[in-house]
């Protein structure tokens, strides 16, 4: 008798400006899960939050909805099943409970802690970061006090509120030129896919990069601008984390933006990293750390900027959702490192169950002895 397939249910799109990256995320991931342990089923969150459903994945990552359910997930953990939003029955192959969940979800509504909580509080595994480290990690400022206060390398930089903006523009651009030098990035804080990022040379490219960064996010990052190589590590587990052998990514642009990732396929990546096995060793280390104190569970992806005229390594920022794309760094480095895709997939369901069960036997009332 064949052991029971497990049902993973795969959300994808999303209310981000990620939403296209992450559809074809959706579709790599549905692709590689093997049928003989899964039954997957295929979540599309469209632009405006609606949720939609089917059996047939095909039309939903593509964005077409016409052929799906309109559905909900409540949050009583009675359920852990989707229920239909049209009064229609919803067939069997939605209507039963959910084993595990697997957001691939990236930007804000979907790796900022939003969906980790409605997961939770219906009680279902899920793969990835919890609720708090999602939000951490999602927010690029608050990322960095943390990585600050445990002594790993950053990048000198300042953040800044659009209230702040609105309010003294003058002021914030003499705070941030009084402290650091040309060139600059300027990045929303809570955004990935470098979606609204920009490199500044001047006052009049500052502004630039500001206003178009306050577009997609209340809060903007500026940071000091490194002649860096740009060096990625995958990092998997949760208690006891492993990290993968170290990518480099070359750009086909300045710096390696949205259109270099997704658009006119140029950029290179090499795997592994053509960097000496010391300083393989210390990106590791160095991610391993930085995954654990910000208590990141099931995957990662952990990107660091390698001065080019110093030798200095920095760590930039981790991702908890990382993309799954054809071109996508995290599953490429695990596969170089000795695990296949559906194995890899496997691994992430599994620590998701793992981290579930753990949080289940924690007590949910307290008596104390009179």
């Amino acid at each position: 008798m064949s052991a029971k397939k497990i049902r993973l249910l795969v959300l994808f799109g999303g209310v981000s400006g990620e939403h296209q990256v992450s559809l074809v995320s959706g579709k790599n991931v549905i692709s590689a899960a093997d049928r003989m342990h899964y039954e997957i089923i295929p979540l599309l969150i469209t632009k405006e939050g609606r949720w939609f459903s089917a059996k047939d994945p095909t039309p939903l990552l593509e964005g077409d909805t016409s052929r799906s359910f309109a559905v909900c997930l409540p949050a009583d953990p009675n359920e852990r099943r989707l229920h239909s939003l049209e009064g229609k029955e919803l067939p069997q192959y939605l209507a039963h409970p959910i084993d595990c969940a697997f957001p691939v979800l990236h930007g804000p509504n979907g790796e900022d802690g939003t969906i980790q909580g409605l997961l939770s509080l219906a009680q279902i595994p899920y793969v990835g970061a919890g609720v708090l480290s999602s939000a951490l990690l999602m927010d690029k400022g608050y990322m960095k006090l943390v990585f600050q206060d445990a002594g790993l390398p950053i990048i000198p930089h300042q953040v800044h509120s659009f209230h702040r903006w609105e309010k003294d523009r003058q002021a914030v651009i003499e705070q941030i030129e009084s402290d650091l030098p040309y060139p600059l990035f300027t990045k929303p804080c809570n955004l990935g896919s470098s979606v609204g990022i920009s490199k500044a040379g001047d006052r009049d490219g500052l502004v630039r990069g500001l206003e178009d960064a306050f577009s997609y996010d209340n809060r903007v990052i500026v940071e000091k601008g490194v002649n860096a190589r740009e060096l990625e590590c995958s990092v998997l587990g949760n208690i006891n984390p492993r990290a993968s052998i170290l990518g480099e990514i070359v750009p086909s642009n300045e710096f390696y933006d949205y259109a270099a990732k997704y658009i006119d396929d140029n950029s290179e990546l090499i795997i592994p990293a053509r960097i000496d096995d010391s300083l393989m060793k210390l990106g590791q280390e160095l991610a391993v750390k930085a995954f654990i104190c910000a208590e990141g569970r099931g995957m990662g992806r952990v990107d660091f900027l390698l001065d080019k005229d110093t030798g200095e390594l920095f760590l930039n920022e981790i991702n908890t959702i990382p993309g799954f794309t054809p071109i996508s760094m995290y599953p490429k480095l695990w596969q170089e490192s000795g695990l296949s895709y559906p194995r890899l997939i496997d691994e992430l369901v599994q620590l998701a169950q793992e981290e579930f069960e753990s949080r289940r036997r924690l007590k949910k009332s307290y008596a104390p002895e009179m």
